[in-house]
């Protein structure tokens, strides 16, 4: 199979004061779309044309830099739009309860998954993943790779991604990554996030 850059489900400047439209769209249309066509190019004619990105993800040679960069870049992004809306919802229900438990609260879910972001030296992601049993934990990675690759340091599934790459925030807020990382819990869709909880545990 080959794998398609996904269409976002909201206008390039809906995310507007918190992401600025010109950031979205080259993020978008050019970033991800170059990890998509990379990844492509790094699959065809081999084995991994028959899988699905997780799968591919989950069982990947760590030494083949072409498919762990384009593919975690695919993987990553595709998350990334999807836990963003322009109509940001409360969290609620099992996730908020699983949040309170493995954090204490949400101010320190906040705050830890806020630290992870502002540490990650250089360019990478934080994470909220949640394991099989419904505890969670926030960890960050370097560059595209992410909690589904083998020996990374993060335990379970992501379900929430937030890219601290120069390229996600640099146009509006250039370096106050802090400031973006703040600005990214008012576009949280906790409903989708709570979706990814629920399929992951």
């Amino acid at each position: 199979m080959s794998f398609e850059l996904p269409k976002l489900q909201y206008s390039y400047n809906s995310l507007e004061p918190h992401i600025d439209a010109r950031t979205m769209e080259i993020h978008h249309t050019k970033h991800h779309a170059g990890y998509t066509a990379k990844l492509n190019t790094a699959i065809a004619d081999t084995p991994l044309n028959k899988h699905s990105i997780e799968e591919i993800l989950s069982n990947l040679d760590m030494s083949n830099a072409a498919v762990r960069n384009n593919g975690g870049g695919f993987y990553n992004h595709c998350l990334f739009w999807q836990v963003m809306s322009p109509d940001a919802n409360g969290l609620s229900g099992t996730l908020a309860d699983a949040i309170n438990r493995s954090f204490g609260s949400f101010d320190q879910f906040k705050a830890a998954f806020s630290t992870a972001a502002a540490t990650q030296f250089g360019s990478g992601w934080a994470w909220l993943c949640a394991k099989k049993g419904g505890d969670l934990e926030v960890c960050s990675t370097p560059n595209q790779d992410n909690p589904l690759m083998p020996g990374v340091g993060c335990d379970g599934a992501p379900i929430l991604g937030l890219d601290v790459w120069e390229h996600a925030y640099y146009l509006n807020y250039q370096n106050r990554r802090p400031d973006y990382i703040n600005a990214f819990f008012s576009v949280i869709d906790w409903e989708v996030v709570a979706e990814n909880f629920e399929a992951a545990v």
